[in-house]
Parts: structure tokens; sequence; C-alpha cells
């Protein structure tokens, strides 16, 4: 169960007041990711979010998990085959218990690529929104084009 909290104030913040094996994950991760020069680090929705053109991946500590998880991170699972697809935008997770782990290198990798997929497809959450939109133009029209008949 999830309890509401206040966010971090700033990314150290947010790893400040972990402990134990979280900590030391999250320390992990952000070590590994960062290694991206492109990336932007912010606290948004009460986690570490990475931003280059648009979010490009996330880090979220839960009380027993943590959460590496990238927009389209389907399009990575021949680098890491454990990230699970789910959500919106093309998202995929890798969910890291105690005792679990993944190699700083392939952190970095999964950066690189994902940055290199925002570079190339644009940012993962306009395009989603345009081609919506696009479709619900199409379906308006039907619907005035049945109506003039």
């Amino acid at each position: 169960m999830m309890r509401k909290s206040v966010p971090a104030a700033d990314p150290d913040a947010y790893v400040d007041v972990l402990t134990g094996w979280r900590r030391a994950c999250v320390e992990m991760l952000r070590a590994a990711v960062i290694r991206e020069k492109a990336l932007e680090e912010r606290i948004k929705w009460g986690h570490l979010v990475y931003f280059a053109n648009g979010p490009v991946l996330l880090i979220r500590a839960e009380e027993s998990r943590v959460l590496l998880g990238f927009w389209r991170g389907q399009r990575l699972r021949e680098i890491e085959p454990r990230l699970k697809p789910g959500g919106k935008y093309e998202m995929a997770t890798l969910e890291l218990h105690e005792g679990e782990a993944i190699k700083p290198a392939v952190a970095t990798r999964l950066a690189r690529e994902a940055v290199a997929l925002n570079r190339t497809a644009g940012d993962p959450t306009k395009v989603v929104k345009a081609g919506a939109g696009r479709k619900v133009g199409k379906a308006k029209k039907r619907v005035l084009a049945q109506k003039v008949r």
C-alpha cells in the first residue's frame, strides 16, 4: 500500500530519505543513467524522472521494490528482457526487489538508447497525443459526413 508523502525538493533529497538496499539500488541506477549526459534529472510525479526531448526514464523507490521505467521501453527489451510492457507511451518497467540487480553498464546502455529514441522519434507524450487527435478528427469527419446525407 502506497502512503501519501510530500515530494522531495530535489533529486538529492529524494535519495537522502531512502535506506538500506533501496538507497543502494537507487544510487547505483542514478549514477548509471546520468552517464548519459543529455539527460536532465528532476523530481516529477514524486520520483526521479529524466528528460531529453520529453520524458525518457524514471526511477521510483517503493516500500518493497525499486522501479526503473522507460517511455518507449518496449523497444528496449532486446537489451533488458526483464522490462515488462504496460501503460501508455510504449512504457516498460524493470521491477527490482531486494537481492535483485541490473548491471550498471546495462542501465547506462538503456538510458543511452532511450535518449536516442527520443532524439529520432520526438517527445513520446506529444507523439501519442498528436496521433490520438488525428483519430478523433477522422471520427468527427465521419459523423459530420453522415449528418450531411
